[in-house]
């Protein structure tokens, strides 16, 4: 292979005039940056979906990037189309997971045993009446976890 002398363009070029644009040379990828991202973003969604900002923040982006990114992809304009898809899908899923725990944390904080312990904690004048109150809480919440799972 002959050594670059600067007399002939080397690369891609961009158009003159009326002429139709060249290639990209063989081996050079287009940008996969957001789809990289959206991958990225949705593996965190699922790792951290417990947590508001990990599940719902981090999987709303992953599907948004990884939605634009498989956009791009279609029309060529960029590589990296199964990186997009499979970070939208994942960024789903922590964003499913996450609504359900939140779901699940609002139900419970909303339940009527979780009222009572939190008027017991409020008239609670000792430790002793917090150690109560909690265990009280305890037995009434697990007596209304077993009447609506049907044991």
């Amino acid at each position: 292979m002959a050594a670059y002398d600067g007399s002939q363009p080397q690369g891609w070029q961009q158009p003159q005039g009326g002429q139709q644009p060249q290639q990209p040379p063989p081996g050079a990828a287009p940008g996969r940056g957001l789809a990289i991202a959206a991958l990225v973003l949705g593996i965190l969604a699922c790792v951290l979906f417990w947590t508001v900002v990990g599940g719902v923040l981090l999987g709303l982006l992953a599907v948004i990037l990884g939605i634009v990114a498989a956009v791009r992809a279609r029309r060529g304009r960029a590589g990296g189309r199964g990186m997009a898809i499979t970070g939208a899908v994942l960024g789903l899923l922590g964003l499913i997971a996450s609504g359900l725990i939140i779901a699940l944390g609002v139900s419970i904080l909303n339940s009527d045993s979780a009222q009572t312990f939190k008027e017991c904690m409020k008239d609670a004048d000792s430790q002793d009446d917090r150690r109560a109150c909690e265990e009280k809480f305890k037995k009434e919440f697990e007596k209304d976890w077993d009447r609506e799972v049907g044991n």
